[in-house]
């Protein structure tokens, strides 16, 4: 039997117990690895077996259909929900319009607050589901424009490609962009002048904190409401179970999978097993080959695994035509997160709320309370208080450090909790990053796969934690310690 030390979490007495359970046979490492993945995968298939069921229940639709969540919940739509005429985009509009997909809107404002000050932490209740729930939705045929559309049409419903000019000093930029940096492409929200693809609701919004934007082309869509039936009954289904339920999840992971899956990116190859005669007809036709990779062994010679692609294939459709295609409408789920970005831009130049110190997709960390008209732990949209904190350290996106009564949370984005742990970074290590130019090295172990190999490698790497100025300019005082941010400049 091995030593107790080889043994994770197993106190004294579990391991007593289970080294008198083998006393009477020699302890194999083979026997038991079997035997725990046997147990495994049983466990496993009781789970998905449940689940099943659950869902056939629900829904009557059967889960060996559908790979992911995102495509069970957009099955799920499709067959209990879809009333409207939503169209397939690809080809160039879903290219332009994809220009204008840029996610929620992260950003460090203040790094650390003065001593005594205490950080109120809210989250928004699922907020895409808010939004998918009352908001109007890019449907029907699309229509391509040149020109302000505003002129002929005041209330023009689409995506805009706009000169963009924002106000001068605003503290907390609300239009955001893929833009090139010393780092490379980042999603920064930046003051001065350029040009994007924008949804039109955003563009209205935006209007209201002093934004300028003329209109050089785009496309018109008509409206619809099309997801307030199924997020009605989905939340409402969650709400008549406690967390620890896992339909409580599911319905959560439902509600928050189906806008993802309308903005899948389609563009992606076709996977085969070929012959050296196939492999030739692929070769010769008009198609990109991204890898062809021969395959050994017994019974596979001469064979390939080729990835390609048709770039003529794509193809506007609906989605529940006849044709086979991707069910894609990038339109529908840029605009959910434009929206999102709309709700989250109320709080952001608002000066009778308190200073905010950091914001993530759906929530927000102020150096006091909000008012109560904002607040409820069960309404879709409203904002519910994670946590009051007597310290707090904000670095950059997804790096920061919270800390009461309740304990320490530190997160790091890219850096797994079994190395923060193990290199001991915690809100000491991380306020000593506020002085310019410092830096803690972490190694930790990555899993890399590689699917033509089909092989998993683990790899050492190591992590250079250190504050970057990616997305705001970083502000210094006299002695080198970092104080605050200031927008970018385009």
């Amino acid at each position: 039997m091995p030593d107790i030390k080889y043994f994770k979490g197993v106190s004294p007495e579990d391991y007593k117990e289970y080294q008198e359970s083998h006393k009477d046979r020699i302890w194999n490492f083979k026997e038991e690895s079997i035997k725990y993945c046997s147990l495994d995968c049983k466990a496993l298939f009781q789970i998905i077996s449940k689940f099943n069921k659950l869902i056939f229940e629900r829904f009557k639709l059967n889960i060996v259909d559908y790979p992911t969540l995102p495509s069970l919940a957009f099955s799920i739509y499709r067959a209990l929900y879809y009333k409207e005429e939503i169209h397939q985009l690809s080809g160039k509009i879903d290219k332009d319009i994809r220009l204008g997909y840029t996610g929620g809107s992260t950003d460090m404002f203040i790094p650390k607050p003065p001593i005594g000050v205490k950080i109120f932490a809210y989250d928004i209740n699922s907020l895409y589901p808010s939004v998918m729930r009352d908001k109007d939705f890019p449907i029907g045929n699309p229509t391509y424009f040149e020109g302000n559309i505003l002129l002929q049409d005041p209330k023009a419903f689409g995506f805009f490609y706009c000169k963009i000019t924002a106000p001068e000093g605003l503290l907390h930029p609300i239009l955001q962009l893929h833009t090139k940096t010393l780092s490379g492409i980042r999603t920064v929200s930046p003051l001065g002048s350029w040009e994007g693809m924008y949804f039109s609701e955003e563009l209205f919004n935006a209007k209201k904190y002093g934004y300028n934007f003329e209109i050089l082309r785009g496309y018109l869509f008509q409206k619809g409401k099309i997801f307030k039936d199924y997020v009605d009954n989905l939340y409402n289904l969650r709400l008549s179970y406690p967390k620890t339920d896992p339909l409580n999840y599911t319905c959560k992971i439902l509600l928050n999978s189906l806008y993802g899956r309308f903005g899948m990116n389609d563009d992606f190859d076709i996977l085969e097993i070929v012959d050296q005669k196939e492999l030739l007809e692929i070769e010769s036709g008009d198609y990109n080959i991204s890898e062809i990779k021969p395959l050994g062994g017994v019974g596979r010679q001469n064979k390939y695994l080729v990835s390609y692609s048709n770039p003529d294939s794509k193809i506007l459709t609906l989605i529940d035509g006849n044709k086979e295609d991707h069910n894609v409408s990038i339109g529908i789920a840029a605009a959910v997160t434009a929206y999102a970005r709309i709700i989250m831009s109320q709080f952001k130049n608002n000066k009778e709320l308190p200073n905010l110190y950091y914001s993530d997709t759906d929530s927000l960390y102020f150096d006091g309370p909000i008012p109560d008209s904002f607040i409820s732990p069960t309404i879709l949209g409203k904002l519910k208080l994670e946590g009051i904190y007597d310290q707090a350290v904000f670095l950059a996106p997804k790096v920061y450090a919270l800390q009461n009564q309740d304990g320490l949370i530190v997160k790091i984005k890219g850096l797994s909790k079994e190395a923060i742990l193990k290199n001991n970074i915690n809100m000491e290590a991380l306020t000593a990053l506020l002085a310019k130019d410092s830096n803690i090295q972490v190694n930790q172990n990555k899993w890399f796969r590689s699917l033509s190999e089909g092989t998993i490698s683990i790899l050492d790497q190591t992590y250079n934690l250190k504050i970057t100025g990616n997305k705001r300019e970083l502000i210094y005082n006299s002695e080198g310690l970092l104080i605050g941010t200031k927008s970018l400049i385009l």
